[in-house]
């Protein structure tokens, strides 16, 4: 037997493997494997004469308010009764045959008025959905795609004049956790900040540098009226001069400023960097705005968006026809001197992110900017991209609370409540959660004396309890030499409500993260997440895990190991840590 003939083995079975892991991928996402029964059962009732042909509603697959309605349910009846001419009763009963025979996974379905279809895993399919947990361990719930989809997301992207905020601190969690989230299902996200290194703020900010340079040196300074008082500014002014003094005295007026500009921005990004690193967000790309006047790019877009023929002159200026795209009025662009606004700059940025190839563009902004969506989405809709390549998310405004009052973090820094403040505070870990376990679009009450609370009312501390706690009983099962077989699971033991509910959580882990990938809203993981936690205590509470009943501890190990991958899982794309121990 060659060595070729064996290596030629290996790689078939390994080619064999992939395609049944992907299969299983695909099988427990129960949604999908749902939609594709009740659009085959809807073709072979057509094709048996049962139901009439016609154009019927797109199937969707959804989860019933309660309990007792089933683990999911299908409108399609009801929605098909005006094409149909027929009760949406009738016809969900010529539908309940056909989807019970479609699938192995179901195990029962009921049609009730006024015509939804409602349908209930089968209980022997549960060892098979913690089967699958336990092979794929880290893989569970990730999808794999031929052909991904490639985001831009842009977040943070906060002014280079300052430390990040506790705004910047939530549009960091979520973009983080957004761009973890379109990974996990199967496409690609390069994260992307956009450092603002251009225009009057900039300069604002090297004129403050500057005069407090000079009054480290007891001269008597008038500080710009709009600009930088911050205590952090002092600090870049003492480095600066400690290691630019001397360079500094030989440069006129007009290039002190722009030293000491850019110098100070240098100082605040790296700063910015390292915060972020600390808080687990990593950018691909720092894109600065300086690069797209050096190469001519603001003005190149704009002659883009003039062909398009958007844009009209007017006393000198030239202005883009926002009102065009749902703008209350018409935007200037290039001001009469011939300067590009900041508006032009921001179309030029995303006109070269367009051109670098990218299947959608996100941006996650701050407060405040709703009147902003309109006219930057006109530009590149008029620069002829499609409307749905860029979407706009509004990070809303964060409150800081202790006992019931809002509070500032920062005394030092005056106005600020700085993004290392709070990680220095709180932790990552609560940080990350509690901004993200919010609706994107809602304001946010962080609660900073809950966030320090070792207890169950905090919720990072119950999940990653609830994880600990799982890692706890492995440690004392092998303490008791139980050797732990994933093989030996039994559906018996998973048929009373606590197990039985904890399974079907498990099962719609991989429905969660798509459902939360394509709808952008990472709080429904935090969501998820919990009510695995709560459904998996209530188990604990009734049930003990190692007994003395051989199979039943088997299945109850399988059943907890298969959580805490979940919980790991997921909290990993939270971006928030799973310990062992607490």
């Amino acid at each position: 037997m060659s060595s070729a003939w064996v290596w030629g083995c290996i790689e078939l079975f390994h080619t064999f493997l992939l395609i049944y892991v992907l299969y299983k991928r695909f099988k427990l996402n129960i949604k999908d494997s749902l939609y594709q029964t009740v659009s085959k059962a809807i073709k072979k009732a057509v094709s048996d004469g049962l139901l009439p042909d016609g154009d019927y509603p797109a199937v969707k697959i959804e989860y019933p308010r309660e309990q007792k309605f089933g683990d999911y349910a299908t409108p399609v009846a009801l929605e098909s009764a005006r094409i149909l001419k027929k009760s949406p009763m009738e016809t969900g009963e010529v539908l309940k045959k056909y989807i019970a025979a479609e699938s192995s996974i179901i195990g029962d379905v009921e049609v009730v008025k006024p015509g939804f279809i409602n349908i209930f895993i089968s209980q022997d399919y549960y060892s098979e959905i913690i089967r699958t947990v336990l092979n794929e361990r880290d893989s569970f719930g990730k999808r794999v795609k031929e052909d991904p989809i490639k985001y831009n997301v842009e977040f943070v992207s906060a002014n280079p004049t300052g430390p990040l905020n506790v705004v910047s601190a939530r549009a960091a969690a979520i973009g983080d956790t957004i761009s973890n989230l379109i990974e996990a299902n199967g496409d690609i996200a390069h994260r992307e900040f956009y450092v603002n290194d251009f225009g009057n703020q900039v300069n604002l900010l090297g004129e403050s540098v500057l005069a407090r340079i000079r009054e480290l040196k007891g001269e008597d300074v008038d500080f710009p009226e709009d600009g930088y008082h911050g205590e952090y500014v002092k600090d870049i002014a003492s480095r600066m001069n400690s290691e630019f003094g001397a360079q500094l005295d030989k440069l006129n007026g007009g290039e002190k400023v722009e030293f000491a500009a850019r110098k100070a921005v240098e100082y605040n990004v790296a700063t910015q960097k390292r915060d972020l690193s600390d808080f687990n967000v990593n950018f691909k790309q720092w894109f600065h705005e300086s690069t797209l006047h050096e190469k001519g790019e603001v003005m190149s877009a704009l002659g883009a968006l003039e062909k398009s023929g958007h844009v009209y002159t007017e006393e000198g200026k030239k202005i883009f026809r926002s009102t065009g795209y749902g703008d209350d009025k018409d935007r200037v662009v290039v001001r009469d001197d011939g300067r590009p606004t900041y508006l032009m700059a921001d179309i030029a940025y995303h006109y070269d992110k367009l051109g670098r190839g990218y299947d959608r563009l996100i941006d996650i902004w701050g407060p405040d900017h709703h009147g902003y969506i309109a006219r930057l989405s006109g530009a590149v809709q008029a620069l002829g991209f499609p409307a749905n390549r860029f979407r706009v998310l509004i990070a809303q405004q964060v409150n800081l609370i202790m006992e019931g009052e809002t509070v500032k973090m920062s005394k030092r820094l005056g106005n600020f409540s700085t993004m290392r403040e709070l990680i220095d505070e709180v932790g990552v870990d609560v940080s990350r959660y509690f901004f993200i376990m919010r609706s994107l679009d809602s304001h946010l009450d962080f609660d900073l004396a809950l966030a320090k609370k070792d207890s169950s009312e905090n919720p990072v501390f119950y999940l990653q309890y609830a994880h600990a706690r799982i890692c706890s009983i492995f440690r004392e099962a092998e303490k008791r030499d139980i050797l732990f077989n994933p093989a030996n699971i039994f559906n018996e033991h998973l048929s009373d409500t606590e197990a039985s509910n904890l399974v079907k959580t498990m099962a719609k882990f991989p429905e969660e993260i798509s459902d939360a990938a394509e709808t952008l809203e990472p709080h429904k993981i935090s969501t998820y997440l919990m009510r695995l936690a709560q459904a998996f205590h209530r188990f604990y509470a009734e049930h003990r895990v190692l007994t003395d009943d051989t199979d039943k501890t088997q299945t109850y190990l399988a059943l907890a190991g298969a959580v805490r991958i979940i919980l790991k899982n997921g909290l990993a794309i939270l971006g928030v840590t799973a310990p062992e121990r607490m």
